[in-house]
């Protein structure tokens, strides 16, 4: 039996004790499903994908109801770094290959679209989240620097992307304060922004125009059908589509999905407030940073000026006892001058990734869609992808299955294997980032 993510490193019905949760209005508690429901749309999973498609199926006229195991915005959707990206998370000179030129341009072109719905999202429903433009994404060796820069002049070129800039050794120490990175390029067409809020504000949005929500209601059966049933622990919803948004908290709730999505943990820690000087001598424009290591180092300034850091490896699906001393070990790696500075909150939360790491999305049967698996590129592409579940449920499903069209590989082993597998692979790497 597969160890269950939802209750091994958290309380039932609670959020983590993140800085995020600290720094939001929480919703009410919505209640549990208790009996029979009946609906047009079933979705299942309370995070971005599942929040913006009962939004974007709500505005349309569809009656939704939403089910979460937790609480809106508790899984990754409330955790993570907050960078909103461009690009799809494989590069796409890689992806060109992959899929060729006509559909990696699409892909392209959606993966921009998304950062502009986050965007426009946040103006019309979260009025209290920032968006805060760039991303610099450092080489950790020299010999990355030119790979950085020619792939900028790649997008610029292929796909007329004129917003990532160039960064020599001179150029990344005049804006990151640490002696840890060689060059890289800043995209002034990403940010970063609190991701919880945002959650949040999705979640008020979507019960303004009518979707029922409801928390600590963990799905335990889809039944494939026309109708579908949907089985809770104390309840049952009868639907005429079913969307699986669950990301990394799937479970054994769908194993065709379970073998091409599989659950990581990552962690943050959150320092005590800096001053002005102390933070703009670490982040010097307040962009979003994320680095070249495979046991990717990521890192922000927050809005009271707390840096943000994301980081440490860890080898089992618990969380490690001490977070904070997990995450402080790579972080004081790239700024030994914080080694005094006290960390107020550290968490650790769940991601879905996939093999190939771009995005699982794929209709199970008819009326059952799954969209899931952003391997920590979700914060814009999981808001899109339920955007296109619902163009695609309304009957418009030609950018819904661009994004299908990118086969998703099984994990060696299956669903059983998988973790052994990846947990080897992780430590070569990590060995690898040291050497």
């Amino acid at each position: 039996m597969t160890l269950d993510l939802l209750t091994a490193n958290d309380r039932q019905g609670q959020y983590p004790a993140s800085y995020y949760a600290a720094t939001a209005q929480l919703l009410a508690p919505f209640p549990s499903l208790e009996g029979d429901a009946r609906c047009d749309v079933c979705i299942v999973g309370g995070g971005y994908t599942g929040l913006s498609a009962a939004l974007h199926l709500a505005e349309r006229g569809y009656d939704v109801v939403l089910l979460d195991a937790q609480r809106v915005g508790f899984g990754a959707s409330g955790r993570n770094g907050g960078q909103v990206g461009t690009g799809q998370r494989v590069d796409m000179d890689a992806l060109e290959s992959m899929v060729g030129t006509t559909v990696a341009k699409a892909l392209w072109d959606l993966s921009l679209e998304s950062v502009q719905l986050v965007r426009d999202l946040i103006a019309v429903h979260a009025p209290d989240v920032t968006f805060h433009p760039g991303i610099i994404e450092a080489a950790h060796k020299p010999r990355m620097v030119p790979e950085y820069h020619e792939y900028a002049a790649f997008l610029e070129k292929r796909f007329d992307y004129d917003q990532m800039q160039p960064l020599d050794l001179a150029g990344i120490r005049e804006q990151l304060g640490t002696k840890a990175y060689y060059g890289g390029v800043l995209d002034l067409g990403g940010g970063h922004i609190h991701p919880l809020r945002y959650a949040l504000g999705l979640g008020r949005a979507a019960v303004s125009q009518g979707v029922r929500i409801f928390e600590n209601s963990k799905v335990t059966h889809v039944s494939h059908g026309a109708p579908s049933t949907v089985t809770t622990t104390s309840g049952r919803v009868t639907a005429d589509y079913v969307v699986l948004a669950c990301n990394g908290y799937l479970g054994e709730l769908d194993s065709h999905v379970a073998t091409k999505v599989m659950p990581i943990n990552n962690f943050i820690a959150a320092t005590e407030p800096l001053d002005d000087v102390t933070a703009r001598n670490l982040i010097r424009d307040n962009h979003a940073v994320a680095d070249s290591k495979f046991v990717i180092n990521y890192y922000r300034l927050s809005d009271d000026n707390r840096l943000l850091f994301g980081g440490g490896e860890s080898y089992g699906y618990r969380f490690p006892k001490d977070i904070a001393a997990t995450v402080r070990k790579p972080m004081l790696q790239i700024y030994p001058q914080l080694r005094h500075t006290r960390i107020d909150y550290a968490w650790g939360g769940t991601l879905g990734i996939t093999m190939n790491r771009m995005p699982h999305f794929a209709r199970r049967s008819g009326n059952i869609l799954s969209a899931s698996g952003y391997s920590g590129h979700g914060v814009a592409m999981a808001t899109l992808g339920g955007k296109l579940v619902a163009e695609a449920i309304a009957g418009q499903a030609e950018r819904f299955d661009i994004m299908a069209k990118v086969k998703t590989p099984t994990f060696p082993g299956g669903a059983r294997l998988r973790w052994p597998l990846l947990v080897a692979a992780m430590m070569w790497y990590g060995l690898r980032d040291r050497l």
